[in-house]
């Protein structure tokens, strides 16, 4: 029998049950048993959220200077940094992402970006405008929103609540984060390390729930100044109707169909590697993972002869488990789903070239686990090299010429990210500026710093994360005219 761990929601500060006490069950990807029970937001609790968040704001929050903001949030990351261990079996029990993944990638980014917002916190400034009037000084102040509400997804949810509450929080802002409901344990145990930090209570709120019950009163509400989201296309344009009530301005990242393009003169070696990561890291449930490999015809052979051995080499199993390398993925609903499209494949035509099915072995049994699915299809119009999957599902499809190759990556409704692998300096400059996507990796995928912009074109989204375009997105800019020496008008004369 399985421990069940209880939490409640975080508001103002505290663990608090929800006001109607109703909660719902976390599973265990793996073995499907649930090991914890968390409190459902509903309305109330969300109006609770917001009114902490809104008396943090005006209160003991928004009278901290950056400094002292910044030594908060460093403060932060070297007690997730202290307490790595248990997060990070945390985070690989609830998500499914393998243990030597999550301490590699997700616990390490987590920290890296809560350390370089922390320093962004006093580089925050505005400017002084060349004025074209005599005795004038204008210049301009970079200022917080107010109350800034995040859903983050289920995929990487250590990793989200770095990448949305640090830069939220380095702005000035205060932060209602709603995890999603099948990998909340993560965000919980981030808020506990706020208080512990000792963050003035309400600067930080979640509220674990369904998404078309808090999330929906997240982006409604006319208390709430700011909303991102990131997930589904459909979702988010809810979203942006809901926002629509009081202009809140919408921060969206909205998933991709990253085409993964390899060309004659590629490094085959370096490509298969890259690849590899790019398709399968994290189960494939992944914005930016390289699901559609675009492969140079003359090259076909020699590049799947290396592989798809790779492929049928990973060792799939628990995820805590130190030798795994693909774990489960996060949901039953989410297996179901994967596991559709390979009929969709097959429906379509293409042949299933490794995988398209659950493992068969006694450890994996009873948990949510997919084998790595290659798939060829040679017409980039199926359905399966145009709605994104989420999952350890790729397609690779035959190219003969450079521009073929540019139509058919483009050749989707989504814009996140592309990879290309060449040895010629100017295919992968040119092709960089051709492909419509917000990042373009060459020889090399899914690179990402707290430094760079993050986002997409098309149907990926709107809005930048990292570096200082996502303080661009958590700050509002007010502009000041001072007559120090100026002679007003004399109206009407």
């Amino acid at each position: 029998m399985t421990d069940v761990t209880r939490y409640g929601l975080f508001v103002g500060g505290e663990f608090v049950p929800a006001h109607s006490g109703a909660t719902f069950p976390v599973h265990n990807p793996h073995n499907d048993e649930v090991f914890a029970q968390v409190a459902e937001a509903r309305e109330a609790d969300v109006e609770d959220a917001i009114a902490a968040a809104r008396a943090a704001f005006e209160g003991p929050w928004g009278a901290l200077t950056p400094k002292e903001r910044g030594k908060l949030l460093l403060r932060l990351a070297r007690l997730i940094e202290d307490q790595g261990e248990l997060i990070a079996r945390l985070e690989a029990k609830n998500s499914g992402h393998p243990i030597r993944d999550v301490r590699r990638f997700d616990l390490v980014r987590t920290v890296d970006w809560f350390e370089y917002f922390a320093g962004m916190t006093t580089k925050i400034q505005g400017d002084v405008i060349p004025s074209s009037f005599k005795g004038v000084l204008n210049y301009t102040l970079r200022e917080p929103l107010g109350v800034v509400a995040q859903i983050v997804p289920w995929n990487f949810p250590l990793m989200f609540v770095a990448w949305n509450i640090a830069p939220a929080l380095a702005a000035g802002n205060t932060v209602i984060l709603k995890p999603a409901e099948y990998t909340p344990l993560s965000a919980l145990e981030i808020a506990r390390l706020t208080k512990e930090a000792g963050f003035p209570p309400g600067a930080v709120n979640v509220v674990p729930g369904k998404g078309s019950v808090a999330g929906a009163a997240l982006a409604r509400h006319p208390g709430v100044d700011k909303i991102c989201f990131t997930g589904s296309v459909e979702v988010g344009q809810q979203i942006m109707r809901e926002a629509a009530t009081n202009l809140k301005r919408p921060l969206l990242e909205l998933g991709g169909k990253g085409p993964n393009i390899i060309f004659d003169d590629a490094d085959l070696d370096a490509a298969v590697q890259g690849s590899l990561f790019a398709a399968f890291h994290n189960q494939g449930q992944a914005c930016i993972a390289g699901s559609r490999i675009l492969l140079h015809e003359s090259v076909w052979d020699e590049f799947l002869d290396a592989f798809l051995p790779r492929i049928r080499s990973l060792r799939i199993g628990d995820p805590l488990d130190e030798k795994t390398q693909m774990g489960p993925l996060t949901s039953k609903d989410h297996q179901k789903r994967v596991l559709e499209y390979v009929d969709i494949a097959k429906g379509e035509g293409a042949e299933i070239l490794y995988g398209g099915r659950r493992p068969d072995t006694p450890e994996t049994s009873r948990g949510y686990y997919v084998l790595p699915t290659l798939v060829r299809a040679e017409d980039p119009a199926m359905r399966i090299c145009q709605e994104e999957v989420f999952g350890p599902f790729i397609t690779v499809t035959p190219f003969a010429k450079e521009d073929e190759a540019v139509a058919i990556a483009n050749g989707v409704p989504y814009g996140l990210g592309a990879g290309l692998w060449t040895q010629n300096l100017r295919r992968a400059h040119g092709l960089a500026a051709q492909l419509r996507a917000g990042m373009v990796w060459i020889n090399s995928y899914k690179l990402v710093d707290p430094a760079s912009p993050f986002g997409g074109m098309k149907m990926s989204g709107m809005g930048r994360e990292m570096g200082f375009e996502t303080i661009r997105e958590y700050t509002q800019v007010k502009s000041v005219w001072v007559g120090y020496d100026f002679e007003p008008w004399r109206w009407p004369e």
